[in-house]
């Protein structure tokens, strides 16, 4: 199932490229420069680490992670992403999850499989990945006034995830499926159940420069039903983004996103990484050449989304 699903969303976003061939070809010396690049030379493993503040369903967290090469072709790459991150407590009177306040301090993870590879002039790089997200989550007060009285419980909350992505020194485009598994329902208090939410997006980026990237997307979500049978949270929303890598290996991001459910939600990241290409020059080189950094990129999309809602059990 994983697998056709990631091959239909790789052969959406590779359908909806808008690009011309005469804007992908370069200069000869472009080409060139690209060409001479030994990606056993630059494809080297990662480590690091990633926070970001609090968004749509999403935690306050920070974290350590890594890439790990598997295998190295000469324009192809196996490959290992995982990151573990701490999650605090939402902001006060802010809760990420809708209504009730997330307390801290928990550890969730999140793991990726994936294989990347370059057309025949390294003018694409395509992707496919797929892996495992977990998220235990401990609930603290209400935004709406409603007294828990010490009913406050912890939750687990867990998700399978497939992405397709197809990189260019100007375009990216990313099709993705967060899928939760397991008990998606956990109760957080006495009036409040917590639930995982499918969510299903594609977004398309622009580098406006070789550090600089604006990205807009849409995305579908989808949680658990109310007593009469519709779903709590069914809808699309829209989400843009703005990343700057500052450094090579030091990236900050902004977040934005609107949904009925969340309203607009504001964030930001940070990512610093260590090791990689083999020498500075060669760190340098690839730098300028998104197409080859994307290789060694970390996978976006890593969180469970959670939403509260008014518990079915207690309406009866």
């Amino acid at each position: 199932m994983l697998r056709r699903l990631s091959v239909g969303l790789l052969a959406s976003a590779i359908a909806i490229v808008p690009l011309s061939a005469k804007a992908q070809e370069g200069t000869a010396e472009d080409l060139g420069d690209v060409m001479s690049i030994s990606l056993k030379d630059v494809v080297k493993p990662t480590f690091g680490f990633q926070g970001a503040l609090q968004g749509a369903g999403t935690p306050n967290q920070a974290g350590i992670g890594g890439f790990l090469p598997l295998s190295v072709g000469d324009n192809s790459v196996w490959f290992l992403d995982v990151l573990a991150n701490a999650n605090f407590a939402d902001y006060e009177n802010n809760s990420s999850i809708i209504n009730t306040d997330v307390a801290g301090t928990t550890i969730s993870t999140s793991s990726r499989l994936g294989y990347r590879w370059l057309n025949g002039d390294r003018s694409w790089m395509y992707g496919l990945n797929a892996g495992y997200d977990s998220r235990p989550m401990n609930s603290g007060g209400t935004e709406t006034d409603i007294p828990t009285f010490g009913t406050e419980q912890s939750a687990f909350f867990q998700q399978v995830a497939v992405n397709a992505e197809a990189v260019s020194n100007r375009w990216r485009l990313s099709a993705y499926g967060l899928i939760p598994v397991g008990e998606e329902d956990h109760q957080l208090n006495w009036y409040y159940n917590g639930v995982a939410l499918h969510t299903y997006g594609l977004d398309a980026g622009y580098n406006i420069t070789p550090s600089l990237l604006a990205t807009a997307g849409g995305y579908y979500q989808n949680g658990d039903v109310d007593d009469d049978g519709n779903p709590e949270v069914d809808g699309i929303g829209i989400q843009g983004r703005l990343a700057y890598e500052i450094s090579n290996g030091l990236t900050v991001g902004v977040n934005i996103s609107y949904d009925e459910a969340f309203e607009t939600r504001v964030s930001a990241d940070l990512k610093v990484r260590f090791g990689g290409a083999s020498t500075t020059a060669k760190r340098k080189a690839v730098q300028q050449q998104p197409v080859i950094n994307a290789l060694t990129s970390t996978p976006q999309n890593r969180d469970v989304r959670v939403h509260d809602q008014f518990p079915t059990t207690i309406c009866a």
